[in-house]
């Protein structure tokens, strides 16, 4: 199972950028999409999840400026992110709560991250 996300770089304050990720390999089924990110010398933190039904979550710093979707038939996860602001410069991750073929369990999976800039 990979999960590919792309969409980052460069962009001024105010700014947009969409995100995305796919994710392939033996699926059979995912729970749980979302983007985190990592910030030099922070932790990483959650920015949005959303569940197979649909139900997104955000982190304050972003709503209401960025919106998460999925597409359940292609296993793909989409983040748009508007009016961007330099404390959004990160690296961003896109996660999955998977079901593998043949796995009765679900595991996390973590693709290799994006970078975004916000800068003048």
């Amino acid at each position: 199972v990979q999960l590919q996300a792309s969409g980052g770089g460069l962009v001024q304050p105010g700014g947009f950028l969409r995100l995305s990720c796919a994710a392939s390999g033996s699926i059979f089924s995912i729970n749980v999409m979302g983007w985190y990110r990592q910030a030099p010398g922070n932790k990483r933190e959650l920015v949005a999840t959303i569940t197979s039904g649909g139900s997104t979550n955000y982190v304050d710093s972003v709503k209401g400026r960025s919106t998460i979707s999925r597409d359940n038939a292609k296993n793909t996860l989409d983040l748009q992110m508007n009016s961007l602001k330099p404390e959004d410069t990160a690296v961003y991750y896109c996660y999955a709560n998977l079901r593998r073929f043949r796995s009765s369990l679900a595991y996390d999976y973590w693709g290799q991250g994006t970078k975004v800039t916000v800068s003048s």
